[in-house]
């Protein structure tokens, strides 16, 4: 047998794997470390899509991205009103689906090097989206393609499959001296 030698790119391919990165614990800043990285990516001319689980509000994010970001997709796919842990609406399962599956059509479209699916590990812990999906959408992810999911309450299924895990711990926090929640802030 003949051995091919490898070509610069499929060197360079080895080595711009894609990768499955999961944001969580009951800390603030998921989604904004989350909005972080989307911001480095298109700082290099990447083109990212966000799918927002369990947010129906235009956040702070959604209009910044509509104004200034071209770059950045963010598509919203749950309502304005707290979802019933354990007893969702059907409308909430039905836009938790549909969010899954405009994820899974971005990953693989070819438009987008990054996606990512915010409060995910929340969808997932109030049984929107099944932990099966989930599963599935982390393996078929094309190999150049990065991942990031975050929300607290992330699986072990899903932390045994990521290639990098942050927890974001709360040590302290201004709701606990009655400070509101604030624009710019928490939206």
């Amino acid at each position: 047998m003949v051995e091919r030698k490898m070509s610069m790119e499929d060197v360079l391919a080895k080595y711009r794997k894609g990768l499955v990165i999961v944001l969580t614990g009951d800390g603030k800043g998921k989604t904004t470390a989350a909005l972080g990285q989307a911001l480095r990516a298109i700082g290099h001319g990447m083109n990212v899509f966000m799918v927002q689980f369990m947010k129906g509000k235009k956040y702070g994010e959604v209009l910044a991205a509509e104004k200034y970001l071209p770059g950045l997709t963010i598509v919203r796919s749950g309502l304005d009103s707290f979802v019933m842990r354990g007893n969702p609406a059907p409308v909430d399962l039905e836009l938790a689906q549909r969010g899954l599956d405009l994820a899974r059509e971005a990953l693989h479209s070819g438009k987008y090097q990054m996606v990512i699916l915010d409060e995910v590990n929340v969808a997932l812990d109030f049984e929107l989206v099944s932990l099966s999906q989930v599963l599935d959408l982390i393996r078929e992810k094309p190999p150049e393609r990065d991942l990031l999911l975050t929300g607290r309450y992330a699986p072990e299924e899903v932390i045994a499959l990521a290639d990098t895990v942050s927890e974001v711990r709360e040590i302290k926090h201004h709701y606990a001296k009655g400070v509101k929640e604030r624009e710019g802030i928490e939206f």
